[in-house]
């Protein structure tokens, strides 16, 4: 399952978004490193495509697709040196698939630390980068002198002599124009800057009024290297105490329609390339995640490894055009059912059936 890192100084709301996701679990409290070591969770992804193929097959379980998310110690000032939580912080991320800068942007007088979200996101670029930089010029002449022996590691010192030029810069690799080719052969050293970054503006109750206006200098700052949204963390914790109705009733009334956290986690999860199937029948509702860009074989391996391996054929509809004529019986009657090979490109929402022998 893919990771998320929360990422963030002390008491930007890490841990209160991790209560949003997870229902709760993790302490919040007005001080640094309340949260000393990372607690991991998963959140499902709302997916109003799969609550409609559900009614229409009248389910009897519904299963959406999931995510996993780790909210990580917050980081200070002179962490690359070991200040705060230091390497212990660091390798957190390193483990994670993603990053979500958690950037604060409400004042508090019990909570201490800046309120501004630009400051937020300087310090946690400059320590990321400076973390990453001392990574690769540790690796960079053990790798060149290995490519005096192995020729096909030159476009991999090539990637770690670009990737230091532009954290020397003090730019972080997410913001680079380094080629994705050259970022993925940096992949193997998980280094820090190099993953997918979304920013998350969390803001008081009483900015949200405001709330676009606060977030906009924040998109302006990372243009299109990442994705910003804004959302005040602790009203979505508390809603995520109550369910059903009671959730719905609650964010109604205070004009957050859905809440925020649905988007996020849609964003999230589209973040890292990830798609959706979908399964759907009488016993069972279900939303597979797969690569964008896979094949039919593959999205088969993701329900078992023998679909995979003995693949023969895949029946598809996308998801809207199945609820339009109603069932998969019906579906096949009318002769809207496609029967795909092992060359098929899976879209996200579609509706599959596969055939395998093994």
């Amino acid at each position: 399952m893919e990771r998320f890192g929360f990422v963030g100084l002390p008491n930007a709301g890490k841990s209160s978004l991790y209560n949003a996701l997870a229902g709760g679990g993790a302490l919040a409290a007005p001080y640094a490193f309340a949260t000393t070591d990372p607690n991991v969770g998963v959140a499902k992804v709302p997916d109003e495509r799969l609550d409609r193929l559900a009614a229409m097959s009248a389910s009897k379980k519904v299963i959406p697709a999931s995510v996993q998310f780790v909210d990580i110690g917050g980081l200070v000032e002179g962490a690359s040196q070991g200040e705060g939580l230091g390497n212990r912080f660091l390798g957190g991320i390193r483990e994670a698939d993603a990053v979500v800068f958690v950037l604060r942007a409400f004042a508090d007088g019990d909570v201490p630390g800046p309120s501004d979200p630009l400051e937020h996101l300087r310090v946690l670029e400059i320590e990321l980068t400076l973390a990453d930089l001392e990574a690769v010029e540790s690796q960079v002449e053990k790798r060149r002198r290995a490519a005096k022996q192995d020729k096909s590691l030159a476009e991999e010192v090539e990637a770690l002599d670009a990737a230091a030029a532009v954290l020397a810069e003090g730019t972080p690799l997410y913001r680079s124009n380094l080629s994705s080719a050259l970022r993925a052969a940096l992949r193997p050293y998980f280094l820090l800057t190099n993953k997918p970054v979304m920013a998350l503006v969390n803001v008081g109750e009483d900015q949200l009024g405001n709330i676009d206006e606060i977030v906009a200098p924040v998109q302006a700052e990372l243009g299109d290297r990442a994705e910003v949204i804004g959302m005040c963390v602790q009203l979505e914790a508390e809603a995520a105490q109550f369910v059903g109705d009671e959730r719905t009733e609650m964010l109604d009334a205070l004009g957050l329609g859905e809440g925020a956290l649905p988007r996020f986690l849609r964003a999230a999860y589209h973040l890292l390339g990830l798609r959706t199937f979908f399964t759907t029948g009488d016993k069972e509702s279900r939303a597979w995640t797969f690569r964008a860009g896979a094949k039919a074989p593959q999205t088969a391996g993701v329900i078992h490894t023998d679909f995979e391996r003995g693949f023969i054929r895949a029946e598809v509809i996308h998801w809207d055009e199945l609820l339009e004529v109603g069932s998969w019986s019906k579906a096949r009657d009318a002769g809207t059912l496609r029967v795909e090979g092992k060359d098929y490109e899976v879209a996200d929402g579609d509706v599959l059936e596969f055939r395998f022998n093994v």
